[in-house]
């Protein structure tokens, strides 16, 4: 299954708020019918079906890398779940759209892919690439790439900043301090029933 490109308002009233997804909030009213209206056929599949798409759409993965992302969190230590929320939240492209340099993440993968950003001063162009702590991320010493950065930091001014990541707005430097906490994750979620999904598929 392909990455999503349809129409992004459809997905956060069926699935609501997607902050990595898209930034606006469609009209309430619109909003409470269709999820009033889903609610009435939902079962326990379809649940855990629900979560697992809001996974998927906010971080903007395919089935298939989420799959291979179940896979790396069973083999490592603690909760699958937890384990699993951290793969996702340690992302490059995630790490810039939680420090503001995009306001969403497929802006941020965008911004990767085009060679705008750098971490610990070498060119990265994979946005799947996983993050570690004492990393410094920073764009390119070029003017299209600054303002690129300026202009999403304008637009994200009144974002919260997670207490695992640092920012420097005036040399656009970024750190990654520690492995992020599970209630800094910046998608409501409900990951257990995400683990469920696939160990019914297996």
């Amino acid at each position: 299954m392909s990455r999503y490109r349809g129409p992004r308002f459809k997905k956060i009233r069926r699935l609501g708020a997607l902050p990595g997804l898209i930034q606006k909030s469609p009209k309430k009213k619109g909003l409470e019918k269709k999820k009033i209206r889903f609610r009435r056929k939902s079962d326990q599949y379809c649940i855990r079906l629900e979560e697992k798409q809001k996974l998927r759409f906010h971080y903007g993965l395919t089935e298939r890398q989420l799959v291979r992302y179940m896979g790396i969190a069973g083999k490592g230590k603690g909760s699958k779940g937890q384990v699993l929320l951290q793969l996702l939240e340690m992302r490059l492209d995630n790490i810039l759209f939680r420090l503001g340099m995009a306001s969403t993440i497929s802006g941020a993968r965008q911004l990767v892919n085009h060679r705008h950003i750098l971490v610990n001063n070498h060119m990265v162009d994979i946005p799947s690439y996983r993050c570690k702590p004492r990393d410094i991320i920073t764009t390119k010493n070029n003017e299209r790439s600054k303002d690129l950065i300026q202009k999403s930091f304008a637009s994200c001014a009144k974002k919260k900043l997670p207490k695992h990541l640092s920012i420097n707005f005036k040399n656009i430097k970024g750190r990654v301090k520690k492995v992020i906490d599970r209630k800094e994750v910046g998608l409501k979620i409900n990951e257990f029933l995400v683990i469920e999904y696939y160990s019914r598929q297996i």
